[in-house]
């Protein structure tokens, strides 16, 4: 594990964002989200933590539409024009781990990497998938699962449709479920006490990851855990501005996300924040 080099920090707005579990290639992608996120982004870094290309879906049905070769084109743009971009493999495009360690187009191809914030904070960063064996069900279960997610998000996207017509905002049906049961329950805290403990193992002070599309900043037995979301469930994005601070934030359709015009300094992002200087 080696430390990525940190950018130089200047005008940008923020210094690193993080996203992970876009699942290009699968049909919850939602990638036209992600490409109008992408088109206000202002940082020196962005980090794709994983599961940026569905590989596994696109060898049960292909599916590439313009919208995801659009995403691809634009991150490609993002890293050609200044800012440092970070590429993670995760399980799902995995087949991309055997470039680790080269650059690809400008992105720079990495197994996972040690993070440190402008406050001097050092967090463990990599997909997440590593932890799965601290947090197996059976392989009956985890079958069922899948092919239940795939059910699930389907519906929520009949849903959500319903949901735009009468003028109500975005709502995940598969992350409400994961609330209300049990098991799912029990793998995410599972999980997330894993990503700590590895951290920790490490003698860093957190971790940011992605893998369980569950976006979250919490203190894990001591340590700082973050997990930047997904693009298919709730379209969030980690972020750290030139303080040091992180936060979660959403795109919901509105024009520019208020944590996307952050300056240092600033005290303005939303929804969970982790003041990491302190």
């Amino acid at each position: 594990m080696s430390e990525v080099s940190q950018p130089v920090a200047g005008q940008r707005a923020l210094k690193t964002v993080f996203i992970s579990d876009v699942h290009l290639g699968y049909r919850g992608c939602q990638a036209e989200r992600l490409l109008q996120f992408l088109e206000q982004l202002d940082a020196s870094q962005l980090v794709l933590l994983g599961d940026i290309v569905d590989i596994w879906s696109m060898k049960r049905r292909p599916y590439w539409p313009e919208s995801h070769q659009a995403v691809v084109r634009k991150i490609v743009a993002i890293a050609q024009s200044g800012t440092h971009v970070v590429y993670v493999p995760g399980n799902h495009d995995e087949a991309f781990r055997d470039l680790c360690g080269s650059a690809l187009m400008g992105v720079d191809i990495r197994r996972d990497f040690i993070h440190e914030t402008s406050a001097g904070k050092r967090y463990l960063v990599l997909h997440g998938d590593d932890f799965d064996h601290a947090v197996k069900f059976s392989e009956v279960l985890k079958h069922l699962g899948d092919k239940m997610y795939d059910v699930l998000m389907w519906l929520g996207h009949i849903i959500q449709k319903c949901r735009h017509k009468l003028g109500y905002g975005y709502w995940s049906l598969a992350s409400w479920l994961k609330h209300q049961v049990p098991d799912a329950r029990r793998y995410i805290e599972r999980f997330e006490h894993a990503a700590a403990h590895a951290a920790a193992r490490h003698g860093l002070d957190g971790v940011i990851c992605g893998h369980i599309h569950r976006p979250a900043i919490r203190l894990v037995d001591g340590v700082h855990y973050c997990n930047d979301g997904d693009w298919v469930e709730h379209c969030s994005a980690l972020v750290e501005n030139h303080a040091g601070e992180l936060a979660l934030t959403y795109w919901t359709g509105c024009e520019v996300p208020v944590a996307l015009r952050a300056v240092a300094g600033d005290s303005i992002l939303p929804a969970e924040k982790l003041n990491v200087a302190a």
